[in-house]
């Protein structure tokens, strides 16, 4: 009879996958946008969020990124990004102290007065607006961070929601932390 060798292996490293807050600052060029998200698409990661508008700056725009994956995944897009020719900086501010936002618009049926009332009873503890009236609904504005506007979704969803229209998450460093460590968005 052989003896049975025991090859020991070296444990793989722990896969950390989380959520990651991606900012990043580019020239607004054509096709811009579609080459940063190829780099995600051809990795196989979803973008859970896409936020993208013109900064104070001419001609340059500001994207926010949130997506779920990998750290190592993550950290070779970014490098990725920072290759672009159209990128001006790109930071991932997952573990920065930051302020996160999103919009949500919120048509919400009302069937009768208690409803209407619950509803704007809802609506003044969410520090929401109502920005339209009509017979058969309130259309609700909230901002907040993501926690926030799916608290109040699930409270005003027995009331039936008709439809509803979210923003992606924008983040920006708080300055009080950039300042602390020498890096200002």
């Amino acid at each position: 009879m052989q003896d049975i060798k025991v090859v020991k292996t070296r444990p793989e490293p722990e896969k950390k996958i989380g959520k990651h807050i991606i900012t990043v600052k580019v020239q607004h060029n054509f096709g811009v946008l579609a080459r940063i998200t190829g780099l995600f698409a051809g990795r196989g990661y979803n973008i859970e969020s896409l936020t993208v508008g013109r900064t104070h700056e001419p001609n340059i725009a500001r994207i926010t990124i949130v997506v779920e994956g990998e750290e190592r995944v993550v950290e070779q897009i970014i490098k990725q990004l920072r290759k672009l020719i159209e990128t001006l900086k790109v930071r991932d501010i997952t573990d920065l102290p930051h302020i996160e936002r999103e919009l949500a618009l919120i048509k919400i049926h009302t069937e009768n007065d208690r409803a209407r009332d619950e509803i704007m009873r809802l609506v003044n503890i969410f520090r929401g607006k109502v920005v339209d009236v009509s017979q058969e609904s309130y259309t609700v504005e909230i901002t907040g961070d993501n926690d926030k506007i799916e608290a109040f979704i699930d409270l005003i969803r027995p009331f039936g929601i008709k439809e509803m229209a979210r923003t992606g998450t924008l983040a920006m460093v708080r300055e009080s932390a950039a300042s602390k460590e020498g890096v200002l968005d």
